[in-house]
């Protein structure tokens, strides 16, 4: 390890490219708040800039194998958690690929179960703790950073539709083919995890998003104690826009939509720019009754003070999707720019 060391550095020093993002001003304390494969993503690209990473993980999961563990052990979803764990594991790329492997159909219990989820549900029945079952399994992946719950309380998610009507379950909220109106928890105060706020309140960048805006997002922010402390963070806090809509949640709605929706359900002042990307190329044909799924842009430069950043960031063999790589440079390079 002494060697590795050693060899890294005489190796930054000789490959130092100023104009390169991650050469900035030292070690960037960042926050990146959202959940599913959004953020799991953006996180492997942005270990790259920084070790000094902390993943918020939205706890409103109810669906596939993360619903049906919540159900059998009446604990909290595991599923975000084990995607980020293994985005910030550290050089254990088998390992990693292992924690992350889903069980094929038809293995009678065990089918559609990641690994990774039933990992940790042994080791929450073992220590009794999901805290004590996340920080095995940070150890055992040798992730840098850490990953947190937004919050330990065991709540489920409710969406109120514009006709009314309301359903309870973050699975079941996009197959209603409804649009929505708001979200909310099935408790009148769900409290946030203490660590979490405190790596808010001490970080340099806070980056909000990629992810589902009403499922990942916004759930996070409604967590007590979560959006107050990125309003009274003094350091840079960007939102990124998702690069396509997602059928059953967002079909039909602009950037500026998103943006209001934020704004609709916590008020102003979350944060102060916004990613967005700016090239198009999928745009779809299904128009079944969940919508339709394309890429969206802004053409903006700023929005009711947002100040709004427009980039190629969209991953050319998944299109409806982020390139980590870009993202993460993108997301640096902005923030350098502006500290």
């Amino acid at each position: 390890m002494f060697l590795k060391n050693i060899l890294k550095k005489w190796w930054l020093s000789i490959a130092y490219d100023p104009s390169d993002p991650r050469y900035g001003r030292g070690e960037i304390k960042i926050v990146a708040i959202g959940g599913g494969t959004g953020l799991s993503n953006l996180l492997r690209g942005l270990k790259k800039y920084s070790r000094d990473i902390t993943a918020v993980v939205t706890m409103s999961d109810a669906g596939s194998s993360s619903g049906i563990i919540r159900k059998v052990f009446k604990t909290l979803p595991p599923g975000d958690i084990r995607k980020c764990l293994a985005a910030l594991s550290n050089e254990y790329k088998l390992l990693s690929e292992v924690f992350e492997y889903r069980f094929p159909e038809g293995s009678d219990f065990l089918s559609g179960h990641p690994l990774g989820n039933i990992w940790l549900a042994a080791l929450i029945q073992k220590y009794g703790s999901f805290e004590k079952a996340l920080k095995v399994s940070h150890h055992l992946l040798d992730a840098i950073g850490n990953v947190y719950p937004s919050t330990l309380d065991n709540v489920q998610l409710v969406a109120k539709f514009v006709d009314g009507k309301q359903v309870t379950g973050e699975d079941k909220i996009p197959t209603t083919g409804k649009k929505i109106k708001k979200v909310f928890y099935n408790r009148k105060k769900v409290f946030a995890y203490k660590k979490s706020v405190k790596a808010i309140k001490n970080a340099d960048l806070i980056i909000i998003g990629p992810g589902s805006l009403y499922t990942s997002i916004i759930p996070n922010l409604l967590v007590f104690g979560i959006a107050k402390a990125i309003k009274k963070n003094q350091g840079v806090k960007i939102f990124v826009a998702n690069c396509s809509t997602e059928r059953g949640e967002t079909e039909g709605m602009s950037v500026a939509d998103h943006f209001k929706a934020i704004k609709n359900h916590l008020g102003g002042g979350i944060f102060d720019y916004a990613l967005v990307n700016n090239k198009i190329l999928r745009r779809s044909n299904d128009s079944s009754k969940l919508g339709e799924i394309n890429n969206i842009t802004f053409d903006h430069k700023k929005y009711n003070g947002i100040k709004i950043i427009s980039k190629d960031l969209i991953d050319r063999k998944f299109p409806l999707f982020h390139d980590k790589e870009k993202l993460a440079k993108e997301i640096i390079s902005l923030y350098n720019s502006i500290r």
